[in-house]
């Protein structure tokens, strides 16, 4: 194992705890044989004994006695290499590591072909929630058209205590620290990244192309206010950080962003830190999977699934499905992309100011489903859904907005997921 950490650690208790048990699906009995750490004195609360640790990760994946290397030790290099070189010495390897796949999953996936090992992730999305794995088995016969998830945890909670106890959205990120949620340097969270990675790991194998985490456009919720929030829900909608790929006239579009989504929604009462993906389907239809998508315990349980997965297989000679591409990726520019959207503007109360804010709408093709004026004199606001509208559309629509004399601000704008996108 490379790495003792929160996930490390969850996995050797989880496997000392259920040894008897996983021997008996697996047909074998799975055994930590070493454990590569930065501080080999370190204290650790695992049933390992001492001397089966060593700071010399490679030595780990070159020894000859083990079958099988589990990442959890995160990050980008040395883990890229240490992988690389235990796929060469025939090993096989399972991942926790999302940074590392979402940006160069390609690499590894052709490594483990080439050497004729397995590469198994699944902790590396959702944390507990079984969704890689039934990507490429369960569904290999299905032609998925999107997947839309809530993919971390820290955002998650923070949207929740910001509808449901009235917070801001620093007050929420704070909460999220002290509890844990969210890592002393939340930006990989708030500002969209964690999840981006996910999603293009997802995309990967629902669409069978190669994607990486850079392709995925993306924006955080740092910006998100408990005005949108109110209004939102007035409107019928709760807002979450959606990651949404899809596929689209042969291309896949890929985003993560806030988004208003129908309170009938099944995503909309996912709550607190817990994640969810909802596939759309040719033939299945619609399918959720939802839990807890981080945590030690949770994490590891998806580790030791895969570990399980390819014990049986060395067990019975065989080898499991793997990541291979049939076509190359092409990838909707975000500024192609169809969605529906919300605008806050603060407006001149006087007449004249519903024509003019109407008619830059039709000048720039995007059309008003519902419109909702509030407050008078220098209170008064405009909340406007429009219907569908190319994403280009609705950006210059918003730069011809900022230059009317009526407009005194666009106070916040925000893509709405519903029955028509």
């Amino acid at each position: 194992m490379l790495g003792c950490g929160i996930v490390g650690s969850a996995v050797a208790r989880i496997l000392d705890a259920h040894s008897d048990e996983i021997s008996e699906r697996v047909g074998a009995r799975l055994e930590i044989r070493r454990v590569a750490v930065r501080n080999v004195g370190k204290e650790r609360d695992v049933p390992l004994s001492a001397d089966i640790f060593t700071n010399d990760a490679a030595s780990v994946v070159s020894d000859p006695s083990i079958q099988i290397v589990i990442e959890v030790m995160g990050g980008i290099e040395p883990t890229r290499t240490l992988l690389i070189e235990a796929m060469r010495s025939g090993k096989h390897v399972v991942s926790a590591n999302k940074e590392l796949i979402g940006s160069l999953g390609r690499e590894l996936f052709d490594e483990a072909e080439a050497n004729k090992v397995e590469f198994s992730f699944e902790a590396s999305v959702a944390g507990g929630v079984p969704i890689v794995r039934p990507l490429k088995e369960s569904l290999a016969g299905e032609r998925v058209e999107r997947i839309m998830g809530i993919l971390n945890g820290t955002t998650n909670y923070i949207l929740t205590k910001m509808a449901e106890d009235g917070m801001e959205f620093d007050q929420a990120l704070a909460q999220a620290e002290r509890l844990g949620y969210s890592e002393l340097d939340p930006t990989a969270d708030i500002e969209g990244f964690d999840p981006a990675a996910k999603l293009s790991i997802l995309a990967t194998i629902a669409f069978n192309a190669r994607v990486v985490a850079g392709d995925v456009y993306r924006e955080g919720i740092t910006h998100v206010t408990q005005a949108d929030i109110l209004n939102a829900h007035s409107l019928g909608y709760a807002v979450k950080l959606l990651a949404i790929a899809e596929s689209v006239d042969g291309e896949i579009a890929m985003r993560v962003h806030p988004a208003m989504i129908p309170l009938t929604h099944p995503l909309a009462s996912v709550r607190d830190n817990l994640n969810a993906i909802f596939i759309e389907g040719n033939e299945v239809g619609e399918l959720m999977f939802y839990g807890r998508g981080a945590g030690g315990s949770p994490t590891a349980i998806s580790v030791i699934g895969d570990v399980a997965d390819v014990a049986r297989h060395i067990v019975g000679g065989g080898r499991g499905v793997g990541v291979i591409y049939s076509q190359p990726a092409k990838v909707r520019p975000m500024d192609s992309t169809v969605s529906q959207y919300y605008i806050l503007l603060e407006v001149a109360d006087k007449p004249g100011v519903l024509a003019k804010v109407a008619q830059t709408f039709a000048d720039n093709d995007v059309s008003i489903k519902s419109m909702l004026q509030e407050g008078l004199g220098k209170e008064a606001r405009l909340i406007l859904v429009t219907h569908n509208a190319v994403e280009r559309n609705f950006q210059a629509l918003l730069a011809e907005l900022r230059t009317l004399e009526v407009v005194d601000a666009i106070a916040s704008s925000m893509r709405v997921q519903s029955a028509e996108d």
